[in-house]
């Protein structure tokens, strides 16, 4: 099978590279070239997707089974897709979230069938317009759309709202025992997937000729607390974290996108419901427990000292917020 991903290189893409390569697949990556983790058996089509020209040159004499965009984020993105790509593929699966699931939800379990309505995040509300746009270009035109809705998923990234993400910041101050911020209680459910368990059900999904005009979010099954996720952290750190916990409503009035981060997602208590993507791809079965993802990810970002990345700013942020902040 020949695929196009567009980026394919970044923090869940890579494995997803990676495992069609491992298949055997003919696997493209259209990228402008600045990252260092091209998997091994890809061809590199070097352009960035909105030069719309060399595009079209690179992929001239090129038809795809799948293309796959991991980097669209605007119904303009989606556009511009129609047109590059409307008669060059038989299956386009857009990349959207699980953040664009209603909020507040009305039932504390999602399906691919809870509405998708987000008040509070900007980002949400872009990738639900550009899933309305995905649904109406294939009831009006027959474009093959797969739409699929990752929700936290990690692998070269510390899967945290404040400190964490591409910075080692909040492991450096957990080591150091510096106050670390929770939002809430700590208390509230969410689940967090390992970059290689999203890949086995994703990959199952491209070419699937039923998956055509659906949906699907592709999670673990392990539910834990936002408590649990930080002890997790702390234990690969090596060391006991000191944490404060803030509301969430008080977290976001110091900065709109950690705003619409928390109360827009990460805030909310999620169950997952992945009956639909195991009827769909029998193989898939998450099986990396947290505690053991986040140690190979800390492993990962301490085997080079580019990667600890201990941002300044985010330090003086957090310090902001604990001086600012007075327990009741």
């Amino acid at each position: 099978m020949k695929v196009l991903f567009i980026g394919g290189t970044g923090n869940i893409s890579t494995a997803s590279s990676r495992l069609a390569i491992d298949k055997g697949w003919d696997v493209y990556l259209l990228t402008r070239g600045k990252s260092l983790h091209i998997p091994k058996g890809a061809h590199i089509l070097k352009a960035d997707i909105n030069d719309i020209g060399k595009v079209k040159a690179l992929l001239n004499d090129h038809y795809f089974d799948v293309v796959v965009n991991w980097v669209a984020f605007t119904p303009k993105d989606i556009d511009r897709d129609y047109e590059l790509f409307k008669d060059k593929t038989a299956q386009y699966v857009f990349i959207s979230s699980a953040s664009c699931y209603q909020k507040p939800l009305s039932h504390p379990v999602i399906t691919e069938s809870t509405p998708l309505a987000n008040p509070f995040w900007d980002y949400s509300r872009q990738k639900i317009a550009c899933e309305d746009e995905l649904m109406s270009l294939y009831r009006n035109k027959g474009f093959p759309i797969t739409i699929v809705r990752p929700s936290l998923t990690y692998d070269t990234v510390i899967p945290v709202p404040i400190g964490g993400w591409t910075e080692y910041t909040i492991v450096d101050r957990i080591k150091k025992g510096k106050k670390i911020i929770i939002h809430g209680d700590g208390s509230s459910l969410w689940t967090i997937t390992h970059a290689r368990d999203f890949a086995i059900g994703f990959i199952g999904l491209l070419g699937h000729q039923q998956a055509i005009g659906q949906s699907f979010h592709i999670t673990s099954d392990e539910i834990l607390t936002w408590n649990q996720i930080y002890e997790a952290v702390a234990m690969a750190a090596g060391k006991k974290a000191e944490m404060v916990y803030i509301p969430s409503d008080y977290l976001g009035t110091f900065d709109e996108q950690l705003k619409g981060s928390l109360l827009g997602d990460k805030a909310v208590s999620t169950i997952f419901d992945n009956s639909k993507i195991r009827r769909f791809v029998p193989e898939f079965n998450p099986v990396i427990r947290f505690k053991d993802g986040i140690r190979e990810t800390i492993h990962w970002f301490e085997q080079e000292s580019n990667r600890m990345i201990i941002k300044s700013e985010t330090n003086e942020f957090m310090d902001r917020i604990l001086n600012a902040y007075k327990r009741p």
